[in-house]
């Protein structure tokens, strides 16, 4: 193998390690147990006539299904797959009913997902088992709001939410109460005895009732915690009217409540994460390593405002003084609070704010490459970009300043002028976000 040559191409490579360590396809695979006269999964067997009935929803749904499918096809009673747009593409899901829809704002295709899974699941033998290929972008994708909550008001509060720049948990408690699928919900209302959840993690603390909303995991949160949230970030009366007089009416108890811990219907569940943000940072570092740097995690600290982040980490590449070269690796997910009326995403601003740094600290030797594991950051064909400090110069050159796309979160026009996109296309996982710095040593 060739040896990469510059920072770039080196963090390229640190990138892909990373992803490929947290395949899809791969961490289902390795959790199928197949033995002689049945099948083994999250510690349930399958025997005699038993059969799966297996709901796939999320950005990484399709390589997860097809795994499933190419390693016990014969297992297989009934499946869905539920996914982004083009990330069903090139995987050989002809087992199932496959279903693309809007994300991160949803759309009626996921309405209608929505109904087909739930008559799946309602539907099931009591003898078979409902297993949950669950990924992120899962609420989005599945989306049934409540009676009296239309498809297009449920989408205007989501849009709301994400400009708003709230945060994973602040998104989920929202978003729980005014569904029928989430906040535990999908376990509710199935009928299988037994329900097992292969999960792959996009949230910071693998927290089961955070990622995708947790469909078949209690929800902690209330109705009076949608309620503040929508208080706190100021939305109280921009959100349709439908939207807090459903959540009022559950505040009082005159809507039910999401399922909590403790509830009989978890009992038969059971979870289980199989990819996460650690194990691509993990992998980040020994890859950096075989490339003769010095890694150093930096954990999941990749959380608030992507451009604070961005400065912060920008900052500390610059102070860092090394004889070898040193590798940052940083995982997690930040927000934007959008005041502008730009296009871009949280990784494409947090690069830009990094190189704004970069220029004004006058470090020359950092590389810095901000990217979404599933290959797409926000509304954007990007997974990313790439920030040293000579980027607001190159951008100064082809005639877009980087201070005024900062402040009117128009990254994305930015890096498509000064060539510092990252496009990676689906990469078939979705552990968070990424951020790696090269440092290279003193001279």
């Amino acid at each position: 193998m060739t040896r990469p040559s510059g920072p770039r191409d080196q963090l390229d490579q640190i990138l892909r390690a990373a992803i490929r360590s947290v395949d899809a396809s791969d961490a289902v695979a390795a959790e199928l147990a197949v033995e002689p006269g049945g099948l083994s999964v999250c510690g349930y067997k399958l025997s005699g006539a038993a059969k799966l009935v297996v709901v796939a929803i999320g950005k990484a749904a399709a390589p997860m299904a097809a795994a499933l499918a190419a390693k016990v096809p014969e297992r297989i009673r009934a499946g869905l797959v539920v996914t982004k747009d083009g990330h069903a593409a090139g995987h050989a899901l002809a087992a199932y009913e496959v279903f693309e829809s809007g994300h991160p704002v949803p759309d009626a295709r996921g309405e209608s997902a929505a109904l087909r899974l739930l008559a799946l699941v309602t539907a099931a033998d009591p003898d078979d088992l409902l297993l949950v290929l669950l990924s992120g972008g899962a609420s989005a994708l599945v989306s049934l709001p409540p009676k009296g909550v239309s498809g297009e008001e449920l989408a205007a509060t989501n849009r709301l939410l994400l400009e708003s720049g709230a945060d994973i948990g602040e998104l989920n408690a929202v978003r729980k109460h005014l569904s029928q699928i989430s906040g535990g919900r999908l376990a509710k209302c199935a009928a299988a005895s037994q329900i097992a959840v292969l999960a792959i993690s996009d949230v910071v603390g693998d927290r089961l009732d955070v990622i995708g909303s947790g469909p078949c995991a209690p929800d902690p949160s209330t109705f009076r915690e949608a309620l503040e949230v929508l208080e706190r970030r100021g939305l109280s009366q921009k959100v349709p009217k439908s939207v807090m007089n459903h959540l009022k009416r559950g505040r009082i108890g005159d809507e039910p409540e999401s399922p909590k811990p403790g509830e009989p219907t978890f009992a038969r569940v059971r979870h289980r994460i199989v990819a996460s943000n650690a194990d691509a940072r993990r992998a980040a570092a020994a890859e950096a390593s075989a490339l003769g740097a010095r890694a150093i995690s930096l954990g999941e600290c990749i959380r608030g405002e992507a451009a604070q982040v961005g400065r912060r980490i920008a900052a500390l590449a610059a102070s860092v003084v090394c004889a070898e070269p040193v590798c940052l690796i940083a995982g997690g997910e930040s927000v934007v609070h959008v005041l502008g009326l730009g296009v871009g995403g949280r990784n494409q601003e947090l690069a830009l704010a990094a190189a704004i740094e970069l220029d004004r600290l006058a470090a020359q030797g950092p590389v810095l490459l901000a990217a979404g594991t599933d290959g797409s950051d926000g509304p954007t064909q990007a997974a990313g970009a790439w920030a040293d400090a000579a980027t607001v110069t190159r951008g100064r050159r082809c005639a877009v300043d980087a201070q005024h796309a900062l402040a009117d979160n128009d990254s994305h026009r930015f890096f498509r002028a000064e060539s510092g996109l990252i496009v990676t296309g689906p990469t078939g996982t979705n552990v968070m976000d990424l951020v790696l710095v090269w440092v290279p040593p003193e001279n």
